[in-house]
């Protein structure tokens, strides 16, 4: 079983990792530069944070039958923002210096799209290479899913290139049957996204991040990757972290034994309400993001799954206890610290891309400016979550 609990070491690694970034990154004319993860605004301008967004929302220029639009976007981090919020307006337009803000965006096609991405990790070492994709859930806005990413790549320190795959849901409460629907009709949309971002010349690792319905979409679409011959990614795939995954049980059972279940983690909460609404709409059918692990029989259901389980119960800041993995401080620091963990032989290599655009695997022996000594970091106080179930 795979401890579950959150070291002060691994912590302060991610938070190392976030403070070494190159802080290059300029918006001119609504185009983006030399972009890093997370970018410093200088004094009473928001910092920055590039996304890579690939969107079958119609509202976004997609075409109604799944098919993906293609930009990079800037969301702008008021430097007054407060780990785990995602700070926003209570009426009328947002204030740059005080809410989370859309700063530039640019559309593109998807060789341009890719061929993006591979200029962004070209240079970068070890875990930078990596892709963090983001997979929303049921009853969320394009701004939500674009805010919400933007948030967890400041607050867990996340130094990769950081991609949002955001499907049409109609941000309703009541539109839960038809989000359901075109989560299902973005399958084949996100298994080509996937697959490609682990083939663009450069990347180390594609990280899935995916939550509620979202881990519904994402776990089908490794189904269906790995049916199609290609079940790590060809060696690419990294963490599947699955929070508050609307999932049924026994579904899950099928799409995992797809998916090698040391890749997989999941974050569950006894108390989400939503989840609970869920399982009535599917005739009482019990969620896996709803599980109690203090619960003998449900731990022992979790054990024989082979994957990764965190309990987030305790760290609910609502009465709806859906978002706890995003707006919980030590929970974000926890993700943004596994990803960023060193990979045995891999940790020196470098992507350097060669002018066909293949990527040439390099290592410490490349010739390369060394970065600057990341400055002093405070000694970070954190409360570790509780190994309760899993590897």
């Amino acid at each position: 079983m795979r401890n579950a609990s959150l070291t002060l070491t691994a912590i302060l690694a991610a938070t190392l990792l976030s403070s070494c970034v190159s802080d290059g990154m300029r918006a001119v004319d609504g185009h983006i530069s030399n972009a890093s993860s997370f970018v410093a605004g200088s004094q009473g301008e928001p910092n920055r944070v590039p996304l890579f967004v690939a969107s079958t929302r119609r509202g976004e220029g997609a075409r109604d039958d799944g098919s993906p639009h293609f930009s990079l976007t800037a969301i702008g981090v008021p430097q007054n923002h407060r780990p785990g919020a995602v700070e926003r307006p209570s009426f009328g337009s947002a204030d740059k210096s005080r809410h989370f803000a859309v700063l530039s965006k640019r559309g593109m096609d998807e060789d341009e799209f890719y061929g993006e991405i591979a200029s962004h990790v070209s240079g970068r070492v070890g875990s930078s290479r990596d892709i963090l994709l983001y997979v929303h859930g049921f009853n969320t806005s394009h701004d939500e899913a674009r805010f919400r990413l933007a948030q967890i790549v400041a607050d867990g320190g996340f130094s990769g290139v950081p991609a949002l795959f955001s499907w049409n849901s109609r941000g309703g409460l009541f539109n839960y049957e038809s989000d359901k629907e075109a989560a299902t009709v973005s399958r084949d949309a996100l298994e080509k996204v996937v697959l490609s971002l682990a083939k663009t010349p450069g990347v180390g690792r594609v990280h899935i991040l995916a939550h509620s319905m979202g881990s519904w979409l994402t776990m089908e679409t490794l189904r269906g990757v790995a049916q199609a011959g290609h079940p790590d990614l060809d060696g690419k795939l990294g963490e599947v972290m699955l929070a508050n995954p609307d999932i049924d049980l026994n579904v899950f059972r099928q799409q995992v034994a797809r998916v090698d279940p040391h890749r997989v983690s999941i974050f569950v909460n006894n108390n989400d309400r939503a989840l609970a609404l869920s399982s009535r709409i599917a005739g009482d059918r019990q969620r896996l993001g709803a599980m109690d692990p203090s619960k003998p029989e449900d731990k022992a259901e979790l054990d024989r799954l082979g994957v990764a389980v965190h309990d987030i119960s305790s760290f609910s800041t609502d009465y709806i206890g859906h978002g706890a993995f995003a707006e919980a401080p030590d929970v974000v620091r926890k993700i943004g610290a596994h990803i960023a963990a060193p990979r045995a032989g891999d940790a020196d290599k470098m992507a350097i891309p060669d002018f066909r655009g293949d990527e040439v695997a390099g290592t410490t022996n490349v010739t390369q400016t060394p970065p600057p000594p990341p400055p002093v970091v405070q000694k970070v106080e954190s409360s570790p979550l509780p190994p309760v179930a899993g590897r």
